[in-house]
């Protein structure tokens, strides 16, 4: 799949900081920043820029090759101040054409700020690394088989699509593992910058949360993969939807 050709590598992309990850996996690898840009790698030969939601002053965005939002423990729908500015800021970033990608509470606080709805998912929890059964063909799939595994770690799930957006992955837990709000804005359920290590990370983090939510946690522990077709979405978002910034 060729990719549309745009020179935008003199812009940043930006990276919104919602959270951080839990403190081991912290310590040892670092911001969710550091592992988006290691999974980015030599794909983006620009420069990247993070800010902290939390703290306001949002960057001009009139000029991003980007916008990556990631993971938090926050939960949306608890509506704090601060994710209310966030989402007013996310339509204005998003109206301007930027492309946006979207990491689980990324992908929910845009699905939210677009329309949507997201809620406490009562379908439970959902960790480990699980089967996502692609529901369209899209850029963010190339190369990617019909069903893949990922990586996850949520509670919550968009559990209404803001008007226009397509769903394109779901699983036995969660309808909206990926989903398509525009052209250039995308959202995914599952994370594509935890890898194995990552993971175990935060599967041994909540171990006896998890034990006490009925998981075999040993199982889930060792069933961990690297993750390497839910990295490969970031990928091509870099590759094929970057690349449609409006110029």
């Amino acid at each position: 799949m060729a990719a549309e050709r745009a020179d935008v590598t003199n812009r940043k992309i930006y990276i919104m900081k919602t959270g951080e990850p839990v403190p081991k996996v912290r310590e040892r690898r670092g911001e969710f920043a550091d592992l988006i840009t290691g999974v980015i790698g030599d794909a983006w030969s620009g420069d990247y820029e993070t800010f902290d939601a939390r703290e306001g002053g949002p960057p001009d965005m009139r000029d991003a090759a980007a916008l990556v939002i990631t993971g938090s423990a926050a939960n949306v729908p608890n509506r704090e101040p601060w994710m209310l500015a966030t989402e007013g800021f996310l339509r204005e970033v998003v109206g301007l054409g930027v492309p946006t990608f979207g990491i689980c509470f990324g992908h929910q606080i845009l699905a939210q700020a677009l329309g949507g709805e997201v809620q406490r998912n009562p379908r439970g929890r959902e960790i480990g690394t699980r089967p996502i059964h692609r529901l369209a063909d899209d850029p963010i799939f190339d190369g990617l088989p019909e069903v893949f595994r990922a990586n996850v770690t949520h509670v919550d799930t968009v559990v209404r699509l803001p008007r226009g957006a397509t769903a394109l992955a779901k699983n036995d837990l969660e309808d909206h593992h990926a989903i398509r709000f525009t052209e250039t804005c995308y959202g995914v359920q599952f994370h594509p910058e935890l890898d194995a290590d990552v993971m175990r990370g935060y599967i041994e983090h909540r171990w006896e949360i998890l034990a006490g939510e009925g998981f075999a946690v040993e199982t889930l522990h060792a069933d961990i993969e690297e993750g390497e077709f839910g990295r490969r979405t970031l990928l091509n978002f870099i590759r094929y939807i970057l690349p449609r910034r409006a110029r």
